[in-house]
C-alpha cells in the first residue's frame, strides 16, 4: 500500500512562526493558490485531521473527493505557549526548560508530548488496518502529527524532529505489515509534487 502524509498549507501562525495547536486557523490565501498548483496522485482514500487548515488543505488537493476525518489526527495543545512565538516566550523560565529539554519537558497546561505521539501513531494504525493492502491513500493532517507516525513505523528510523517539513510538503511512503499485525514505512521519499 502507498501513503502520502501531507502537511497542511500555511497559516498565518505558522507564517508569524507561532505554535498553533489548538487554534483552528484557515490557510493563507496565498497558501491556498499555491496549493492549487500541485499535481496530486490518485488515491482511494483521503483522511485528515478535524482542523480547519488540514480540511481545507485535504479540498483544494483532492477536489469532489469524500474525506474522512479523524479526530486523534489533531494537533498538539500547545497549552501555555498556544500561539506564541520565540520572541513572546524568550524571557518564559518553562519554554527555555522545554529548549533545553528538546521538548521533553513538555507544554505548561498543555498535552503531553508522548501522549501526544501514541494519540496520533494508535491512530494511524487504526486507519491502516481499514484500508485495502492494495490501495493508495493520503493523510493531510499536521506537521507534528507526520514527526509522530515517521519517528514510530518508519524503517529507516530517526528522531522525532528528524521528520520536521514545511507547510505543503510531506512523504510518500510504502505501508507493510509484518508479523504480530505490526505495520512499517518503508521506501520513503520526500514529494515532489510537480512530478507526480
Amino acid at each position: 500500500m502507498k501513503a502520502y502524509l501531507i502537511r497542511h498549507g500555511q497559516t498565518k501562525g505558522n507564517l508569524e512562526k507561532r505554535y498553533v495547536g489548538r487554534t483552528d486557523e484557515v490557510l493563507c490565501r496565498k497558501a491556498a493558490e499555491e496549493l492549487k498548483k500541485y499535481t496530486m496522485p490518485k488515491v482511494n482514500k483521503i483522511y485528515t485531521s478535524p482542523m480547519k487548515r488540514c480540511k481545507e488543505t485535504a479540498q483544494i488537493l483532492y477536489p469532489n473527493q469524500s474525506i474522512e476525518i479523524v479526530e486523534d489526527f489533531r494537533e498538539c495543545d500547545f497549552g501555555e505557549f498556544e500561539y506564541k512565538n520565540y520572541g513572546d516566550l524568550k524571557e518564559n523560565a518553562a519554554y527555555q526548560t522545554f529548549i533545553d529539554t528538546m521538548g521533553e519537558s513538555g507544554f505548561p497546561q498543555g498535552e503531553d508530548i508522548r501522549d501526544f505521539k501514541e494519540r496520533c501513531q494508535i491512530a494511524f494504525y487504526n486507519v491502516i488496518n481499514q484500508c485495502q493492502p492494495e490501495g493508495k491513500v493520503a493523510f493531510v493532517v499536521h506537521g507534528g502529527t507526520i514527526m509522530s507516525i515517521m519517528e514510530k513505523f518508519a524503517i529507516s528510523h530517526k528522531d522525532y524532529y528528524s521528520w520536521q517539513i514545511g507547510n505543503g510538503q510531506g512523504y510518500e511512503v510504502e505501508v507493510v505489515w509484518k508479523e504480530n499485525e505490526k505495520i512499517a514505512l518503508k521506501n520513503v521519499n520526500k514529494l515532489d509534487f510537480d512530478n507526480m
